[in-house]
């Protein structure tokens, strides 16, 4: 089979993609980008047979050289909103010159793309992104994501800090988001990566099986933890100046608000079954995810 190249390895979503690629391929197969060999998870992915290729996308030429005689390769968008574009340039722009044959890019469901949607950074990028894919004269699969289940933890705190509080706060609005749990999203795509010619030149869009606010999560919860959690939609200045209050750092409150927003604007809220078709069953439900993560 030919040599494909899993982006991310040492996150969340490609080293777990990697992982389920392995039950399905020979392992030799599987080739995983680093920027440091030596690190405690590269050397456990080594150690579980991986391939590693040394890269970083801020380093073109490095990039280049990683990607040689590699076929396929499933390219994880960068965790910096802010260095994206030019660090996602660079990646498309080696993998033209290293012969890339296959782009799996990991992009983001959306719903408004103008300059004043809540998203717009985030959007912004990732539609430039897979325009230079799709330009790049290289077979493409776009795979745009619903908001990951985990950030539904990371926007509302620890148990503990939950129980104390016995409330979600977030300017969410009504808005509900269809969440996948990030092992859904990193099972569907060692599926397609096993078998990618099945997907050429498509753009899937991977949402979950359910649709949830944040009134529902905070229902779930007060089933799980077995104490009321009220939910409560504040004005976004007031949302602002109350987690200042906390000493929140301004950036944390600033992306707290954009995605905020744009749950509430219904940007998440989106309806297909292409991801429950490469899975071949339905996604995770969210109370399962919750009570895992909170019970």
């Amino acid at each position: 089979m030919a040599k494909i190249l899993i982006t991310g390895v040492t996150g969340g979503l490609g080293g777990a993609t990697a992982r389920f690629l392995k039950e399905r391929i020979t392992v030799e197969d599987i080739a995983v980008l680093v920027r440091d060999r030596e690190s405690d998870s590269a050397k456990a992915l080594a150690n579980e047979g991986f391939e590693l290729r040394l890269g970083d996308y801020d380093n073109l030429e490095g990039l280049t050289t990683a990607f040689q005689g590699i076929e396929t390769l499933y390219f994880v968008s960068a965790n910096d909103i802010g260095k994206r574009i030019p660090q996602h340039r660079n990646v498309v722009e080696a993998a033209k010159k290293a012969n890339i044959k296959h782009i799996l890019y990991t992009s983001t469901v959306r719903k408004d793309e103008s300059s004043e949607a809540p998203l717009h950074i985030v959007v912004d990028a990732h539609v430039q992104t897979e325009n230079w894919v799709k330009q790049s004269g290289i077979t493409y699969t776009i795979l745009r994501h619903n908001l990951y289940a985990e950030v539904i933890p990371m926007f509302l705190g620890s148990k503990e800090q939950l129980l104390q509080s016995k409330t979600i706060y977030l300017p969410t609005g009504n808005g509900k988001t269809a969440f996948v749990p990030r092992e859904d999203f990193a099972e569907a795509e060692a599926n397609i990566l096993a078998a990618p010619s099945n997907y050429e030149n498509k753009v899937l869009e991977f949402n979950g099986s359910e649709q949830t606010s944040f009134e529902e999560v905070s229902k779930i919860l007060t089933k799980a933890l077995g104490h009321p959690i009220a939910y409560v939609s504040p004005e976004v200045g007031e949302f602002e100046q109350t987690m200042a209050s906390y000493q929140l750092p301004e950036e944390i409150i600033g992306m707290l608000v954009m995605f905020s927003l744009g749950i509430a604007n219904g940007e998440f809220e989106q309806k297909t079954d292409d991801l429950e078709n490469v899975l071949g069953r339905k996604t995770t439900p969210i109370s399962t995810f919750l009570e895992e993560v909170f019970a």
